[in-house]
């Protein structure tokens, strides 16, 4: 198991999203909507004998213009269509975590990237693995 392993599987699971692209990098040009999934920290020995690893990632979810709150607002629900959802519809991400599951959403606002304004929100994920 490696961090783009659980990377993949997070992207999969996001992937079930309609619509939604994953990327592993913030591109300069993105098209949205499209949720980049990087990893934010890693957190060693969290069991006896060093069983557990906690992966933190960062999920940026990047839905278009500033005025498209909507769709953004349909990605935090917690419902079909929602990140939380799909992020949790299949735990083990392929078998390679024991778990995982979404923390919060924060960072609700307008990102600049190239010259072009996005409406984005950043989503904090765990993922527990050894």
């Amino acid at each position: 198991m490696s961090i783009s392993d659980i990377r993949d599987g997070i992207a999969t699971n996001l992937a079930t999203i309609s619509g939604l692209r994953t990327s592993a990098e913030l591109p300069d040009n993105p098209s949205p909507p499209i949720a980049v999934v990087q990893l934010n920290n890693v957190q060693y020995d969290q069991a006896f004998q060093g069983g557990m690893v906690f992966y933190t990632f960062t999920i940026t979810v990047i839905v278009g213009r500033v005025s498209e709150r909507t769709r953004l607002n349909a990605y935090a629900s917690t419902g079909a269509g929602g990140v939380k959802a799909a992020l949790q519809s299949d735990k083990t991400l392929g078998g390679v975590a024991f778990d995982v599951r979404l923390q919060e959403m924060t960072n609700i606002g307008a990102i600049t990237l190239g010259e072009q304004q996005y409406l984005a929100a950043e989503f904090s994920a765990i993922v527990y693995a050894d």
